[in-house]
């Protein structure tokens, strides 16, 4: 636990990549293949299912520390990591320990269905026997939010460093939903090429957002233009008679897409479609709030599937006939999944992206202007002759989304933040005017600097009207620009509305609260963009 506590402090304070990819390279050189697998695990959001519920870890170290529970509530208001504020309100333990990371997570499995009194013992001797940074750890373990800053691209790096496998073929070994509990280091990182799982996706290629101008670009027809579409990215497989649906994070999502079923029968077998899940009913696509209802059920049902059709509009062809063919050109992986879609009918359930016929960069921009029209985000830029690569990689694919919708609202609630924000009010909540009264709307927690937070901070100190556990009510005084990338229905929310991706964009210091925007202009943007 030692090593993991002493890796963890070290990504932790760093933001140098070199200098983490080195931490995570020495660190597997050096412990036991258990600890590896499940740093692994760990770093790569697989934790261990939660063991204690944080009502009991709360009581138990306020009682440990023999302090009023309210005290350590309020330190937790000011902390802001739970894990942490465990760590710094404990008294010093009494003794020492030297199990490794993977013994202490095999303790809170084996705890997970035990009764309350031998929990409560286990985590117990646990905070007694542990420093400090490893207490710190074990709490992460228990409570999650491994929030460091490690990419699966950097685990691979550091992989790679460590064992000499290819980085590509341990990022393809590192995906799909592997458990820790289930499998062994040499299983997973060694010997995966041995035993690799049908259902196994490949790395999803990322693009970033452009920040090029066109002549850097080169001539557009160079590019392959497509529209940017606002669903879920996803990978189609079908191997073995068997179809697998797995979305950009990593999750398998097959039972939430019974329409891809028939595919195990339409397509060939050895075939893997990159593309976008979509809600589409006669030939017009529905909006992503609709989409993302549907992912949160947990059944299926017809009504759902009635109410939220969907398919898949697909740009991409990464494994044919059982062949790993991204390392050909886009223009000839493109050519292919036409013709594998052309000769398999899918009976609607896939097609193929279109191609924008852009002759001119501003062609482009024509386009991607009209973007809200198509339920489009923007447009996509991908090199012809580009590889398809692992993780986000720049150059070669470019997102060109539209600009983002904005309307100015009051803040009037605020809340802490975590972690290094812990003392600062960062989390707001926003209200538009419906006649004289303000109606709630939208949360931000971004966009502004650390000294606009520290200035708000000092104005929600000063302006506090009422007090709801970490939550405050403030002045109706401060107005911000808040820019969101779509708009819908709502029955959740007393606005009638809901923002996609809402943030601050600015702090309107220009404009009173009276000047803010109204519940009707909200309407009006529904009826125009939702």
């Amino acid at each position: 636990m030692k090593a993991f506590a002493n890796l963890f402090s070290v990504l932790d304070q760093t933001t140098k990549t070199n200098a983490k990819v080195d931490a995570l390279a020495k660190y597997f050189d050096e412990v036991p293949d258990n600890d590896k697998l499940w740093a692994i695990a760990i770093l790569s959001h697989k934790r261990p299912k939660r063991a204690v519920n944080t009502t009991l870890l709360r009581t138990w170290a306020a009682e440990l520390s023999e302090q009023p529970l309210w005290l350590f509530e309020e330190s937790y208001h000011v902390v802001g990591d739970l894990a942490e504020t465990i760590a710094l309100f404990l008294p010093p333990g009494n003794s020492t320990s030297e199990r490794t990371l993977s013994d202490w997570i095999d303790g809170l499995i084996n705890i997970t269905k035990a009764e309350e009194a031998d929990k409560k013992a286990f985590i117990l001797n646990a905070w007694d026997s542990l420093g400090y940074a490893e207490r710190f750890v074990f709490n992460k373990l228990i409570t999650g939010g491994f929030r460091i800053g490690i990419s699966q691209k950097l685990m691979t790096r550091a992989l790679a460093k460590s064992t000499g496998i290819d980085e590509n073929i341990l990022a393809h070994r590192l995906m799909g939903n592997w458990s820790a509990a289930e499998t062994t280091f040499e299983e997973l990182v060694i010997l995966a090429s041995e035993s690799e799982n049908s259902a196994k996706p490949y790395p999803f290629y990322l693009a970033y957002a452009l920040d090029l101008a066109f002549d850097k670009l080169g001539d557009v027809s160079e590019w392959q233009v497509e529209r940017k579409w606002d669903g879920i990215r996803g990978q189609i497989i079908v191997r073995e008679d068997t179809v697998f649906v797995w979305s950009r994070g990593e999750e398998l999502v097959t039972d939430k897409f019974p329409e891809f079923a028939p595919l195990a029968e339409m397509l060939p077998n050895g075939t893997v479609i990159d593309g976008e899940i979509i809600c589409i009913e006669e030939e017009e696509i529905l909006s992503f709030n609709i989409l993302q209802q549907r992912i949160g059920r947990k059944n299926i049902t017809k009504k759902i599937l009635t109410e939220a059709p969907v398919k898949m509009i697909a740009y991409d062809l990464l494994e044919y006939e059982g062949e790993d063919i991204r390392e050909r050109s886009m223009s000839a992986r493109r050519a292919l999944l036409e013709k594998v879609i052309q000769e398999h009918d899918t009976k609607g359930i896939l097609s193929v992206s279109e191609i924008l016929n852009t002759k001119s960069w501003e062609d482009c921009a024509t386009e991607r202007a009209i973007s809200r029209e198509h339920m489009s985000e923007g447009l996509m830029l991908k090199r012809k002759d580009s590889t398809y690569k692992s993780g986000r990689k720049k150059g070669d694919w470019w997102k060109w989304k539209v600009d983002p919708l904005t309307i100015d609202a009051v803040m009037i609630y605020a809340q802490r933040g975590h972690g290094r924000r812990a003392n600062l009010y960062t989390d707001y909540t926003f209200a538009i005017w419906n006649g004289e009264a303000l109606v709630t709307f939208a949360k931000a927690y971004s966009g502004l600097t650390d000294a606009e937070f520290k200035e708000v901070t000092q104005f929600v100190r000063k302006n506090t009207v009422e007090t709801f556990g970490p939550v405050r009510s403030v002045k109706p005084t401060l107005v911000f620009e808040l820019a969101f990338e779509g708009i819908n229905k709502s029955t959740r929310h007393k606005s009638g509305v809901a923002l996609r991706f809402p943030r601050i964009k600015r702090w309107r210091k220009d404009k009173p609260a009276v000047e803010a925007n109204t519940l009707e202009d909200l309407h009006d943007m529904l009826e125009t963009y939702g």
